[in-house]
């Protein structure tokens, strides 16, 4: 964390919540999130990493995918990744957190790129928002549309990058859970906002794409070995804090949730797991994540 724990002044939509300063491992400290366990609460909860990084998650009782956002700032840019899953209107906090960040810098213009992790509708359900938004681009679904606004030469091979204005972050294309999926690495802070392909929960990945995954998280863990992660966030927390237990399907509350942040260890457990599944793909838990098959999709 680049700055000590922050003091900042916000109206916004649901709960604000602030971070201490991080602890060495595995990533930032975060307060108690949301989870659905209270009779009443916000629809968004926002808590920062520092002054330009912030995460927001959307309440498991607007959406039992109660997924996570992901707002990064550079001084010319800000980049959102991904815009929720429904069941909410999720630009006016976008909205409110951009305006305090700017005031902030002196009411310094910005123009905000949309991405996502991938196309699965939980992580776009919230794009039409943002249509028409002044200095917004709203990034498409397709890879090709990735690829090229992300300046991948070689989709999914090479990596691509976007520069919001001193801050360059990372594009990395990890298809196989579905075939747009990116992560994002941004060097500022260490972090890896790795989407639906690791996170504390269970990893979907189609039987007719297991290769196209292994492969990914071969890229995944080389990329991890040449580079200082932090953490990795993901876009869900289906796990509970008992060790390899997951919550049941559409569950409306997550009691003794599993925190947010995975350990790079994680992503070379996810990388061996994935190479011993190879041959034959059969749900496999781990303390920390589920590697679960599903039936080939072979419309994505």
């Amino acid at each position: 964390m680049r700055n000590s724990p922050l003091t900042l002044s916000l109206a916004v939509t649901g709960a604000f919540a602030l971070i201490a300063a991080a602890p060495p491992a595995p990533g930032p400290r975060f307060e108690h999130w949301i989870d659905g366990t209270l009779a009443v609460e916000p629809q968004t909860q926002v808590q920062a990493i520092d002054a330009d990084t912030y995460v927001i998650r959307q309440s498991v009782k607007t959406n039992f995918e109660a997924p996570f956002l992901y707002l990064l700032f550079g001084r010319e840019r800000a980049l959102l990744l991904d815009t929720g899953a429904g069941g909410l209107k999720i630009r006016p906090q976008v909205d409110q957190l951009i305006a305090a960040w700017r005031a902030a810098h002196g009411d310094r213009p910005l123009k905000l790129t949309v991405a996502h992790s991938h196309s699965h509708g939980d992580h776009h359900a919230g794009d039409d928002e943002f249509a028409g938004r002044a200095d917004t681009d709203v990034i498409g679904l397709k890879p090709a549309e990735v690829a090229a606004y992300f300046h991948v030469a070689k989709w999914p091979v090479t990596q691509g990058r976007i520069d919001l204005g001193g801050r360059v972050l990372a594009i990395l294309p990890t298809p196989g859970h579905e075939p747009s999926h990116i992560m994002v690495y941004d060097a500022r802070t260490r972090l890896l906002f790795s989407g639906d392909m690791l996170y504390p929960g269970r990893l979907y990945v189609p039987l007719d794409k297991f290769a196209v995954f292994q492969a990914s998280a071969g890229r995944l863990a080389a990329f991890a070995r040449t580079h200082p992660i932090r953490a990795a966030l993901g876009a869900h927390i289906e796990m509970t804090t008992t060790p390899k237990q997951d919550y049941a399907h559409e569950a409306p509350a997550h009691a003794a949730e599993h925190g947010l942040a995975l350990p790079v260890s994680a992503i070379y457990e996810l990388q061996a797991a994935a190479n011993r599944a190879a041959s034959a793909p059969v749900v496999d838990r781990h303390a920390e994540f589920i590697l679960h098959p599903v039936p080939a999709r072979p419309n994505e």
